[in-house]
């Protein structure tokens, strides 16, 4: 093939070419192998090369791939809307299925403004979110982003969502507990909800635990207690982005289940179909379904492939699979062996401020000096090199940059599939060292000489 027309995500980049995967590693048609150390985007939970999902998908297909959702329904999707309300907390029973997780947010959006509309409270409309954070790359979603990088191409064309300061307990003022700290940064909500009028306020919008825009940030413990409280109290529904942690990523089956809250509404993606098919959904409470029901018996939401029975099927057998051999509990308990291998090379090399995590969704953030905590400028894309080093070293790690208000803050997440074994990720973390090692040296040799020691 001499010419490519296919538009990728850097114009004029050659990308090798990918040949298979198993298991957690990946292989280019050179042979070269790397090992999926962020599950593509924290995506292929389950591992590739799965022959119970194979079949199921063959299965399928054999039978039927699409039948718009507006003519039938379908055995894989009943299924699968069955499973996600045995494994769903409180009375989150109800699924609307679409294709990615930036329609299930944007759905979640839509859904929780319709609610308030047949309550006969049509002012409720707007959505308050939080900076540092990523909830989708379409307008609405992205309007509901605080991603500074993502969203500055298209302020103008956005909604002005973003309210209030996600926590970043590494970042906290000096001397502050977590304990206060949880509370002065879900108090700030509170104070939102009172500027803006509850009467105005339709929903509040947070990932359990900050993904794109900040590197597996993971928030103090009563957090979401007292975010809960207060949505209670204004009566503003709250929508739990699961995308990134759901599906048994942090330990449990959801990320807010760390918590103990019930959300109204809950967005899934990426490890519902653990990558072997586009599948997303939008899950909400019996109260929300049943107030639309005794109004206009329709939400307003949909897209062609919404519910297909295909990709119902095949997030059916990722369920089952997850179920099977296991995996929440795996992920919790390899998930802290993976944090505590992070957390030696952060005590170990200097480039490193901090390790984080939550089950098998961890991170680590990089700064020009550990005492002071002080961060790069973006522009020596520090972060963008380990991921290029680890890149030739035969790792995947995938990008968070951009958390400190768009100019600093270089973060990388690590999120192996959940079937990683303790001897697989001691291999990851050889790779990982050697690639920050690399770098370091390369920054020493421009004159960082405050990383000293770092070999």
């Amino acid at each position: 093939m001499s010419r490519s027309y296919v538009i990728k995500p850097e114009l004029g980049k050659t990308y090798p070419f990918i040949s298979h995967g198993k298991g957690i590693y990946l292989y280019d048609k050179d042979g070269k192998r790397y090992i999926d150390g962020c599950s593509g985007a924290v995506t292929a939970s389950i591992g590739h090369g799965v022959e119970e999902v194979a079949e199921a998908m063959y299965q399928q297909a054999k039978e039927v791939s699409f039948a718009y959702r507006s003519h039938f329904s379908s055995d894989a999707v009943e299924k699968l809307g069955a499973k996600l309300a045995e494994w769903a907390p409180g009375s989150l029973n109800w699924t609307f299925f679409v294709s990615s997780g930036s329609e299930a947010t944007e759905t979640a959006q839509k859904i929780a403004i319709q609610y308030w509309q047949e309550k006969g409270r049509p002012t409720k409309n707007r959505i308050i979110s939080r900076w540092m954070s990523y909830h989708g790359i379409t307008m609405g979603a992205l309007s509901m982003s605080g991603h500074v990088l993502r969203r500055k191409r298209f302020v103008p064309l956005l909604e002005d969502y973003p309210t209030i300061t996600g926590p970043y307990p590494y970042r906290r003022p000096a001397g502050m507990s977590l304990e206060a700290y949880a509370l002065e940064c879900a108090n700030e909500l509170e104070r939102a909800i009172l500027r803006v009028g509850a009467e105005q306020v339709a929903a509040f919008i947070a990932e359990p635990v900050i993904g794109a825009s900040g590197g597996a940030v993971v928030p103090p413990d009563g957090y979401f207690q007292r975010i809960r409280e207060i949505c209670d109290k204004y009566e503003v529904l709250f929508i739990a982005d699961e995308v990134m942690t759901g599906v048994g990523r942090t330990g449990k089956a959801f990320g807010v289940d760390h918590w103990g809250v019930v959300p109204d509404l809950m967005t899934l993606g990426k490890g519902m179909s653990a990558g072997y098919t586009p599948m997303a959904a939008t899950m909400v409470t019996d109260e929300i379904i049943e107030t639309i029901t005794q109004g206009s018996g329709l939400i307003m939401a949909g897209h062609t492939y919404s519910a297909n029975p295909q990709s119902a099927a095949v997030s059916l057998a990722v369920l089952k699979y997850v179920e099977k051999h296991g995996l929440i509990e795996k992920a919790a308990e390899q998930g802290a062996y993976l944090l505590s291998r992070l957390q030696e090379l952060a005590d170990e090399l200097p480039l490193i401020g901090e390790a984080r995590g939550l089950g098998m969704l961890c991170g680590l953030e990089f700064v020009k000096n550990k005492e002071t905590k002080e961060p790069f400028a973006l522009s020596e894309g520090v972060a963008s090199k380990v991921i290029a080093k680890a890149f030739e070293k035969g790792l995947l790690i995938y990008p968070a940059m951009g958390g400190i208000e768009g100019v600093a803050g270089d973060s990388i997440i690590v999120s192996p599939p959940l079937t990683i074994t303790k001897e697989q990720i001691d291999e990851l973390i050889a790779l990982l060292k050697d690639a920050i090692v690399g770098v370091q040296q390369e920054l020493k040799g421009q004159g960082a000489d405050w990383l000293e020691g770092g070999d």
